[in-house]
């Protein structure tokens, strides 16, 4: 089973719960309609990976802010990457059909490691450089829908098992990448660095 690291130790989430058009910008940018309900789709343990890979000239990356879970609450704050095959989305989503084949596979959920949650979550906010270029840049007041809301909707439905990982959704400014592209983010709370992630695309 995939790990990620929590507060300096090595943890195994069942899987990776993905909240889909959680952003304006973003929604506008795909060209996709507004939800009238919270979209959330999952990402199984073996999509967990610490390396950043490249798999073709599709592949999307979408910069996200990443949250462990522990007692049906925020226990670690983090990154990540939701890797998604554009080209088999649109497919997809064109004969109306799930999208496991685009968001689930093996090495999409690249997750940085996560720190324990002590911060104001309406301060959170976090930055994507890719190439030292500022590409994504989101806070709490741009999600549609906030954290605890999410919590709150996948429970409804679904266990969170200890560290499970929720990726929140992504901000305007997703796109392809290559080979030897550098990825960065940042995680601050108001102006504070909370941590620091790098990534370079093998």
């Amino acid at each position: 089973m995939n790990s990620v690291i929590f507060n300096q130790e090595s943890v195994i989430p069942s899987k990776v719960v993905c909240i889909g058009r959680n952003y304006v910008e973003h929604i506008e940018e795909l060209g996709n309609e507004m939800p009238s309900n919270m979209v959330i789709f999952n990402k199984p343990n073996s999509a967990i990976s610490s390396e950043l890979k490249y798999f073709d000239e599709s592949c999307r990356f979408e910069g996200e802010l990443c949250l462990l879970i522990r007692d049906k609450q925020i226990a670690g704050i983090g990154l990540g990457l939701d890797l998604t095959h554009a080209d088999i989305q649109n497919d997809l989503k064109s004969r109306k059909l799930p999208w496991e084949r685009a968001k689930a596979f093996d090495d999409s959920a690249v997750l940085s490691d996560f720190i324990p949650f002590e911060a104001d979550i309406k301060s959170i906010n976090f930055e994507l450089y890719i190439n030292d270029i500022l590409t994504q840049k989101a806070d709490y007041n741009l999600m549609i829908y906030k954290p605890e809301e999410m919590i709150e909707e996948i429970g409804s439905f679904m266990t969170l098992e200890d560290n499970d990982i929720i990726m929140t959704g992504t901000p305007k400014g997703v796109g392809t990448y290559k080979k030897g592209d550098h990825f960065m983010m940042r995680l601050l709370s108001n102006s504070d660095l909370l941590l620091e992630h790098k990534w370079v695309a093998t």
